[in-house]
């Protein structure tokens, strides 16, 4: 890591590829729900979207797929497959549970802020056990904009009554990292296997687990 960290008193945290795997099963999910319409198509394709709203990802499969479902009816049939592979696969990131952990002990705040659906949200905190450790979960049914908008990220100050200079946020896209420094925020990448395409240079530091920033922490407290 190049950045030393401030002492912030408060941790924004992406969820999908920044605390968990999830990435690469939404993208499993979503060309086996393709198949369910007959056509194959390679899940690797979701790096070239990962990240954007919901409405750009279906329709970069359907594109690649050559298919035209009617979009509430692929939901439900890639809510099927992801709710599944959830159960199956699903991972915390290396270190990350026992960073927020170490964070809450240590007096902090830390939140979820994600443009995914409620439900994807609430499945994967329950399911790993997270309910308890953050102090605020923003998901897409709070805001009308999706990121790099900053929306979600100011909704979430405002909520906690904080300011910028005291919130460092976590993020693994583009858009996310574009959101979190639109919002005033100092931003930490989090690099994974299915992020290589996205453009992390705006953080103002990129690691690969939160092991990273045991130490660190630490030392500030």
């Amino acid at each position: 890591m190049e950045a030393t960290l401030k002492d912030y008193k408060v941790y924004l945290f992406d969820m999908d590829g920044t605390l968990v795997n999830s990435e690469p099963l939404k993208g499993k999910a979503l060309a086996m729900a393709c198949a369910d319409y007959g056509s194959i198509v390679d899940h690797n394709i979701y790096k070239d979207v990962m990240g954007e709203s919901w409405q750009v990802v279906t329709g970069h499969f359907f594109h690649h797929a050559q298919i035209s479902p009617e979009l509430t009816e692929f939901n439900r049939y890639f809510r099927a497959h992801y709710e599944e592979l959830l159960r199956v696969s699903l991972e915390l990131n290396s270190g990350a549970k026992e960073y927020v952990e170490a964070l809450k002990k240590s007096g902090k705040t830390c939140g979820v802020v994600s443009s995914a659906a409620t439900w994807m949200v609430e499945n994967i905190l329950a399911s790993l056990e997270l309910e308890n450790l953050f102090d605020l979960v923003i998901t897409q049914e709070h805001v009308t904009k999706h990121k790099p908008d900053p929306e979600a990220y100011v909704l979430a100050l405002g909520k906690l009554n904080a300011s910028p200079e005291q919130t460092v946020v976590f993020e693994d896209s583009n858009a996310g990292v574009l959101a979190g420094k639109a919002s005033g925020c100092d931003v930490i990448a989090i690099e994974h296997d299915f992020n290589g395409k996205n453009d992390l240079s705006g953080a103002i530091a990129n690691i690969q687990s939160y092991d990273e920033l045991h130490e660190q922490l630490m030392v500030l407290s």
